[in-house]
């Protein structure tokens, strides 16, 4: 039996969008012959799933994972191209599994998670109920010692993995709970991204009122919008949802705990959606039958 390089597995996959293993099995089957491997892949359905692959999954669900003691906590993203699939207990029981096996590796690296057993499970997934299914990220937090990790998922869409330097579990869920509903841009004030504070201080002189103010007045109005910009978009200074006449950091400190970092997960944020033009596709259909 010819020898299979890594190189033509690589290529393979590259051209039929397949897994790792059941591209090493049509190339051993079809001698190392690649083109044979592509036509022999065709036959049965294993390239009903490659050719799915094109499609844009932009919905499906996030899943989380707490360990025992609240120490450290793992979140994942799985895209399917519907949301009826996503809600599929085929595609949810897929998740847990994937979401499982961040969490005994403690580890984000989602091209590494998905080996041969993996990939044969996804490849399974999409066979079986008709959509492109993707693993898109995770991520991996730990609290410092004495610290908590809490998790919230609302609608399975939308989840976040809060770290606090003590408090309680109940408290860093409820932090959570905020940051999954208003979607605070940092965690602190010291945390917004440079490059956004200049974008809004861009727009602040570009308002109306601006125009002709001495320049040290202009700075002091710029720096009170930007305080209040700040204010809004940080999740400790932000209002907290359960009790608005406390900020966030005022609700940790009351539980003995401070924050310090979060990491929200919004299904398909970020993903360019295909539009789909439903009647002229049914039309095109028509026309061809």
């Amino acid at each position: 039996m010819a020898a299979i390089s890594a190189s033509q597995v690589k290529e393979l996959r590259e051209r039929t969008g397949l897994g790792m293993m059941e591209c090493k099995k049509a190339l051993s089957e079809a001698g190392g012959d690649i083109e044979q491997a592509i036509e022999d892949l065709r036959k049965n359905s294993g390239l009903k799933a490659a050719k799915k692959a094109g499609r844009t999954a932009a919905e499906g669900g996030v899943f989380t994972r707490v360990s025992g003691d609240n120490r450290y906590g793992v979140m994942l993203e799985i895209n399917s191209e519907t949301d009826f699939v996503a809600r599929d207990d085929n595609f949810q029981a897929f998740g847990d599994k994937v979401v499982d096996a961040v969490f005994a590796s403690k580890s984000d690296d989602v091209a590494a998670l998905m080996d041969d057993e993996m990939e044969e499970a996804r490849q399974q997934l999409v066979q079986k109920i008709g959509e492109n299914i993707s693993v898109r990220r995770a991520c991996v937090v730990e609290a410092p010692e004495g610290g908590v990790v809490g998790a919230y998922v609302h609608g399975g869409r939308i989840g976040v993995l809060t770290v606090l330097t003590g408090g309680t579990p109940e408290a860093a869920k409820d932090v959570a709970m905020h940051a999954a509903a208003i979607n605070p841009m940092a965690a602190t004030p010291d945390d917004m991204p440079q490059d956004l504070l200049d974008k809004e201080k861009a727009v602040i002189l570009a308002q109306p009122d601006m125009a002709g103010k001495p320049e040290h007045i202009a700075e002091k109005m710029v720096q009170g919008r930007l305080k209040k910009y700040l204010a809004e978009n940080s999740l400790t200074e932000q209002a907290f949802v359960k009790d608005p006449d406390q900020t966030v950091a005022e609700f940790v400190k009351a539980a003995g705990g401070e924050l310090v970092s979060f990491t929200r997960f919004e299904v398909g944020e970020g993903i360019e959606k295909e539009e789909v033009d439903f009647a002229k596709e049914v039309m095109e259909q028509a026309g061809r039958s």
